[in-house]
């Protein structure tokens, strides 16, 4: 059998993809200039942008990756089995994100920029709250369905609080690191679980 040859141009934007997912997280966003970007590919200026037409979209690029990543390893896209266990999947995902913070910043700086529609990265962002929110309200209806979560409250709700308490601890983050994004989370978590308790309370007390 004859072992297909990975296409030149392809293998090249891979390289270049690792090389600046590992610049970023270990120099930070500020070493993400397109000539240090382009000095750590050994290519020069002209041959970094023939593969990514622009540095917004290398950079896009970059993000796309870490999601892939980030599903592979903390299994994003997979419902969760107990409100607990999708409370430490988050939990795991920053304290992962708050080892490399030139990767959280890269996030946040695209993520307010991109709102404007003509952005190259508002399509993206776009794609991913989308995908979040469809994997969000999944999740969120399964856990109701399990009794892990109050029946009460709609789980596109819920998604949405999800996404903006990860989004947000990372925002806050920017400005004050001594905050514990993980510890955050799992308030959330308790809270949620509080609240499913409460509801269940109240439901005999009415004689359920």
């Amino acid at each position: 059998m004859t072992r297909r040859s990975y296409p030149k141009g392809l293998a090249k934007r891979e390289e270049i993809l690792a090389t600046a997912l590992k610049v970023i997280a270990e120099h930070g966003f500020g070493g993400a200039t397109l000539r240090e970007l382009a000095d750590a590919s050994n290519l020069s200026i002209t041959g970094l942008v023939h593969h990514f037409g622009t540095k917004e979209q290398l950079l896009t690029e970059v993000l796309h990756r870490r999601d892939e990543v980030d599903a592979d390893s903390y299994g994003m896209d997979r419902l969760p089995e107990t409100a607990a266990a999708m409370t430490e999947r988050l939990a795991a995902l920053v304290d992962r994100n708050a080892a490399v913070p030139g990767l959280v910043t890269l996030y946040s700086n695209l993520l307010a920029d991109a709102a404007a529609p003509e952005h190259p990265s508002h399509a993206y962002f776009r794609e991913r709250y989308q995908q979040s929110q469809e994997l969000g309200r999944a999740s969120m209806n399964h856990l109701q369905e399990r009794g892990e979560l109050p029946a009460e409250v709609d789980p596109d709700d819920l998604a949405q609080l999800m996404i903006a308490a990860v989004d947000g601890l990372q925002l806050l983050w920017q400005y004050d690191k001594s905050i514990d994004m993980t510890r955050g989370l799992r308030a959330l978590g308790t809270l949620l679980a509080l609240a499913n308790e409460g509801g269940r309370e109240g439901g005999r007390g009415t004689g359920e």
